[in-house]
């Protein structure tokens, strides 16, 4: 097997191609250029279609259209950028159109700085836009998994009709490690019966979240809730269960590579730790978490923020079991040393040296 040494961000570029994505736009934000540097040279070559839009708004408008169309269809931006797309995001989940997002998070608030950051959880996860929709957030660790979660965000896009959003923060885009660049599957791209291409004879379509009749747009809010309860079995983690841990460290994305590290050493310490890394954010593994949560007796959250993911972790637990939090804001990355710190004073004790 051949692998390519490729950065994370080029990796999500070959990802989207090979899941037959013909239809890009986007606009330039640090950390997350390469994607459209590389999606300009790349989606011509595939016979595709590259946009390098006037804003972010107008990037993620493209992608609807395109979409609309029938195209699979893909934008990605930074932080603020992706506060510019919210408007269409509910526009998407509400016309039931099928696109992927990627953002490779920043610092902030604000303009903020370059640095990684995974302070943009809430926005993705609890809705950024308005009314009562729901995208599917998938949150690689390495760049392998950026490499598959995009190729599987294009299939869930199209299964449930609804946006992905790919979460990942800007030193795994900007980290370079080997990956086998084969498709994990050919692309199959189900009919799109409801795209809008012409009537040529037939009846005629409308895609539209305009619904003005009284009742027409409370039964389509709860015909999406039955759409987002469906998608409860799509959700994806990673664990390492030990028989006598007393405390479950619970980290994503690049922070959950330190707190892996930090559970290593801790283990050769004498300290009896194991961790939990949700791979999907949204549907969240509430149900295994919980299970492991009791079994552990006590949790230590790990995030490149000020605690977001907390809150959906306290809500898994339902007060089972004490839950604290350790992470550090701004683009700023937590380290092992003080990871393994954080665990030994959620343990009360120090590790053997």
């Amino acid at each position: 097997m051949t692998r390519t040494l490729i950065k994370g961000n080029e990796a999500i570029t070959e990802a989207a191609l090979a899941a037959g994505c013909r239809f890009y736009a986007g606009y330039p934000i640090t950390p997350q250029n390469e994607i459209p540097s590389s999606m300009a040279r790349r989606m011509p070559q595939e016979g595709g279609v590259f946009i390098q839009a006037e804003s972010e708004m107008a990037a993620i408008n493209l992608c609807f259209g395109a979409s609309v169309a029938g195209a699979r269809a893909m934008t990605s931006t930074s932080s603020p950028g992706f506060s510019l797309m919210q408007e269409a995001v509910s526009y998407l989940a509400g016309c039931e159109i099928p696109c992927v997002l990627v953002n490779v998070m920043r610092g902030g608030p604000g303009l903020g700085n370059i640095q990684p950051s995974q302070a943009d959880y809430f926005q993705a996860v609890k809705g950024g836009g308005h009314g009562d929709y729901h995208c599917l957030v998938l949150a690689p660790a390495t760049v392998e998994e950026a490499y598959i979660f995009t190729q599987r965000a294009f299939d869930l896009a199209d299964q449930y009709r609804n946006p992905v959003i790919l979460l990942v923060d800007g030193l795994l885009g900007q980290l370079m490690e080997p990956v086998d660049l084969v498709p994990i599957r050919p692309p199959s791209i189900p009919p799109r019966d409801w795209k809008l291409d012409g009537a040529k004879g037939r009846q005629r379509r409308f895609i539209r979240s305009l619904l003005m009749v009284e009742g027409v747009l409370e039964k389509h809010n709860y015909d999406l809730a039955q759409k987002y309860h469906s998608m409860a079995g799509e959700a994806l983690w990673e664990s390492d269960p030990h028989d006598d841990a007393e405390l479950l460290v619970v980290a994503y994305g690049t922070s959950s590579r330190a707190a892996k590290a930090a559970v290593r050493e801790a283990r050769l310490k004498g300290l009896r730790v194991e961790w939990f890394r949700p791979q999907t954010l949204w549907p969240f593994p509430s149900e295994p978490l919980r299970e492991a949560a009791r079994h552990a007796g006590r949790v230590l959250v790990v995030e490149m923020s000020l605690g977001q993911m907390v809150e959906d972790v306290r809500l898994a637990v339902e007060g089972s079991v004490p839950v604290e939090f350790f992470g550090r804001p701004g683009g700023a990355v937590p380290t092992p040393s003080e990871i393994l710190a954080a665990i030994e004073k959620a343990l009360g004790r120090k590790a053997f040296v």
